[in-house]
């Protein structure tokens, strides 16, 4: 996002990075070490500050919950990773299919002869 956008619009940004990793960590509980394991698995990507510092999203931020909620009952970091990438998958996939069964009925509607 551009440094010319206003502040406000910047803070209701979901993927603006704001947090830094220490806040991050803080927010959610957990430890710097956890949000960089989390990265490694590419479950999420954060930013980067100028000065190489990791920046997290609101966004980023309730991945990494969910990462923690399952690894907090004892699913291994890599598998809960695994599993949130595939929710999400799921999630789209669902989005797209939910799409595509939209444009069919109304293209369904439209040729369907018109009764007088």
């Amino acid at each position: 996002m551009a440094a010319d956008t206003p502040l406000s619009d910047r803070l209701d940004d979901d993927d603006y990075p704001a947090y830094t990793m220490g806040r991050a960590a803080e927010m959610l509980g957990t430890t710097p070490g956890f949000l960089r394991a989390i990265g490694e698995a590419r479950l999420i990507t954060p930013l980067r500050s100028e000065g190489g510092h990791r920046r997290y999203s609101r966004y980023q931020l309730r991945i990494a919950a969910r990462a923690r909620e399952l690894v907090d009952r004892g699913t291994p970091i890599e598998a809960a990773c695994r599993i949130i990438i595939l929710e999400e998958q799921l999630e789209e996939a669902q989005r797209i299919n939910a799409e595509y069964r939209r444009a069919a009925k109304e293209a369904s509607e439209s040729a369907a002869p018109r009764s007088s």
